[in-house]
């Protein structure tokens, strides 16, 4: 969330570069609404040094044995004035907050201009697609023709967008979880938790979900209590520290799950519905770093490294790029995508998405820490995918085939597996 004064302080600046990511910020309309408050704020102020006069003076009064009818009279009206004017102020401050967390966060310059994929700008590109000496399949025919994938008996259970996972397919998703976790914690200085997968409005408000992607969300309710199912750990992890001060000396704080995630892909009709690319259900192991403003551009550098470091232990080829400003999210200022090449599709898909918020998440959440001279301020956080399971299961499985129809996996994911391949009829082979 934005600060209102700060953006009617950029004028016309905040507006060109709101403009670049598709919304039109109603400038006169939130001056309106911050004119309106203040004016109320001001109003309720000065009546009430007012009824703080009139009260003493009722006490004088009374102490000399004069009429205080009248003045009791004017402290009562002025009361109800007070009163009135709260209420009133209490709308227009709903109104104004109800604006604010409909506006998206500022791109950064960085963000190149544009708003599709086609726009995003490419970084870097490390190690190359392999060349396949055989037609290769893509991860659904691969997962069912060895049976570690099965797809028809998801969708009985539960629609389509679901996938069941068997036997070594099972152990693979385990694995990949346990190798990134390990990674993040032993390597990279993550903190792990294991978070609730259910959560409030406020939690999905103050990471930026709510209210504007409530259509992507599953919701639940029991009786009166109305519960969010979580669409990436990130939701949980940036919230724990919501109305909290976070001493300067804990910064930056870096911590990580492994949980499922569900999101209702209510925009992405017709995309992906084959596989294990775009699912209702899925798990991911999610980073989020909480950092002093002034570390942030740093820290995101760095958090790029660490997703990219899941890839390199299992010899992914993938690139990164800079997101298009219209096509990154609503909460962030600055994204890179990270796109590991599919054999199948003879392209890159993202898998990791690592953003930065500045301190637009943390005003939502409140959360906050100390400057220099002890006042509080907002933190920045960010936070990236290291890494969706089943994303990289569909990457791995398709670049681990073999012309017999055999999986050979990466040397670094053997010991968490308990394996090295996977036959073709899904036995799994030290």
């Amino acid at each position: 969330m934005h600060d209102a004064r700060a953006l009617i302080d950029m004028g016309a600046e905040a507006v060109r570069r709101l403009a670049r990511r598709g919304y039109a910020l109603d400038l006169a309309a939130l001056e309106d609404l911050q004119s309106r408050r203040n004016r109320s704020i001001q109003s309720a102020d000065e009546l009430r040094v007012e009824s703080k006069r009139v009260a003493g003076e009722v006490q004088r009064t009374a102490k000399q044995g004069g009429d205080i009818t009248g003045l009791k009279e004017r402290a009562r009206e002025l009361k109800e004035e007070i009163r009135e004017i709260e209420a009133g102020q209490e709308e227009i401050q709903e109104q104004l907050r109800d604006l604010l967390l409909s506006i998206p966060n500022l791109p950064a310059d960085e963000a190149p201009d544009g708003d599709s994929d086609a726009d995003a700008v490419e970084v870097r590109r490390v190690g190359e697609p392999p060349v396949f000496a055989f037609e290769p399949k893509d991860h659904v025919d691969l997962g069912e023709a060895t049976g570690i994938l099965d797809f028809a008996r998801a969708t009985k259970l539960s629609g389509p967008r679901f996938a069941v996972a068997r036997g070594a397919g099972a152990a693979l998703e385990r694995a990949l979880a346990a190798l990134f976790l390990d990674l993040h914690t032993r390597r990279h200085g993550y903190v792990e938790h294991a978070v609730p997968y259910l959560v409030t409005r406020r939690t999905m408000t103050g990471t930026g979900q709510l209210p504007k992607f409530e259509e992507d969300l599953f919701r639940t309710g029991v009786a009166d209590r109305e519960l969010f199912l979580i669409p990436t750990a990130e939701v949980p992890l940036t919230n724990l520290y919501a109305d909290e001060i976070i001493p300067p000396a804990e910064l930056p704080l870096a911590l990580t799950a492994h949980t499922p995630c569900f999101r209702s892909e209510a925009g992405s009709y017709g995309r992906d519905t084959r596989g294990l690319i775009r699912q209702h259900q899925f798990s991911k192991v999610e980073m989020v770093r909480i950092v002093d403003p002034a570390e942030a551009d740093a820290e995101l550098e760095r958090m790029v490294g660490h997703a990219e470091a899941c890839l390199k232990e299992l010899g992914l080829p993938y690139r990164v790029v800079t997101l298009a400003a219209g096509d990154t999210g609503f909460s962030a200022q600055l994204t890179y995508d990270i796109e590991v090449w599919l054999p199948s599709q003879d392209t890159y898909r993202e898998i990791s998405s690592v953003s930065h918020f500045g301190t637009f998440q943390a005003r939502r959440a409140n959360i906050r820490t100390r400057d220099e001279n002890g006042k509080p301020k907002p933190v920045a956080t960010l936070n990236g995918s290291g890494l969706p399971i089943g994303r990289t299961l569909a990457a791995l499985l398709e670049h681990c085939q073999q012309e017999d129809g055999s999986l050979v996996l990466p040397e670094a994911l053997a010991p968490y597996a308990g394996f090295r391949r996977i036959a073709a009829d899904g036995t799994p082979e030290a």
